[in-house]
């Protein structure tokens, strides 16, 4: 029997599948492990499930000790886990790709109607308890039929949110390393740009690419100057692929017309422009946040480390 360490509290099916096989140490408690508890409690472990809010780098995989075989995320993004630091210890990583592309899209076009909308700031005035009344010019927003959805990345969540739009009556086009899918471009009638120019001619920007040091900063100031006054940039992807001081001072100078938000440069913590800002749409990470997902992507994560620990290939490995 394998000592299984599950970092951080996820839904109980998951847990009961290990549980079924195996020794398995979890945290009962919805607030983050300390550093120091975790570095404790990874010892003697066979496999880690770990969650995007703990750091799986080289002092920790030293913790845990050589017998260490397998670290399942429970996060599509890996960019908390040391993956050659894994390999050099032969330590398969996984993570937990296609079980949240639905949820992550309505995050999306979620916010791509706040903002455009402007539903966040109607909802403040009500909560407010401020005196309002319709008028024919009051909290204008932009409607989003025959305008262009730029879409930078365009893998499983990117297209599910096109595909969102597209019943909206938008035009899509995207920015990707490749070209898409001769099939995905015709049911989407997507239009490849490159980054520069999909900036310059997008309506709403969505942000859809992995995190790596070849996007961090990936829209910064000179990409944001690019952008039309009337445009609008949304992320669901990772907080630091957008430079969030360039993006505070694009906002207030009117440089583009808003954005909205679930991920964040340092998170938790939030930039303190944006928070003073009317015209930006912020939630807390709720991309994958629905019971069904969140449950999905804690099972991909158990199997993977019950294949491991059998002496089979995973369901979804990362590749260094």
């Amino acid at each position: 029997m394998s000592r299984i360490v599950v970092t951080g509290r996820v839904p109980e099916p998951a847990v009961e599948s290990l549980r079924a096989a195996h020794d398995v140490d979890g945290h009962e408690s919805t607030e983050p492990i300390s550093r120091d508890a975790l570095l404790r409690k990874v010892s003697g472990a066979d496999a880690l499930v770990s969650l995007l809010t703990e750091r799986i780098d080289a002092e920790l995989l030293d913790a845990a000790g050589s017998q260490l075989q397998v670290v399942a995320n429970v996060a599509v993004g890996y960019d908390n886990i040391d993956v050659p630091a894994c390999a050099e210890r032969g330590v398969m990583v996984t993570n937990t790709p296609g079980v949240l592309i639905e949820a992550t899209a309505d995050i999306a076009f979620g916010l791509i109607l706040m903002i455009t909308r402007r539903l966040g700031e109607g909802e403040r005035v009500i909560r407010s308890r401020t005196s309002w009344s319709w008028g024919m010019f009051y909290l204008l927003g932009s409607g989003l039929q025959g305008k262009t959805l730029g879409v930078v990345g365009l893998g499983g969540i990117g297209a599910a949110t096109a595909r969102r739009a597209r019943a909206f009556g938008m035009r899509i086009a995207y920015a990707s390393p490749t070209e898409c899918d001769p099939k995905l471009a015709r049911e989407l009638q997507a239009t490849r740009m490159d980054t520069d120019e999909l900036l310059a001619t997008a309506d709403v920007v969505s942000l859809h690419c992995p995190y790596s040091n070849v996007t961090h900063h990936l829209i910064g100031a000179e990409q944001l100057a690019l952008m039309r006054h009337t445009a609008y940039l949304i992320n669901t992807a990772r907080g630091p692929i957008v430079d969030e001081a360039a993006l505070v001072e694009a906002l207030r100078t009117g440089q583009i017309a808003g954005a909205g938000l679930d991920v964040f440069e340092h998170e938790p913590l939030v930039h303190e422009g944006l928070l003073e800002l009317d015209n930006v749409a912020l939630v807390p990470h709720l991309g994958s946040a629905t019971i069904e997902t969140r449950t999905a992507m804690a099972q991909l994560a158990a199997d993977n480390v019950l294949a491991v620990l059998a002496g089979e290939e995973p369901l979804t490995e990362v590749r260094s």
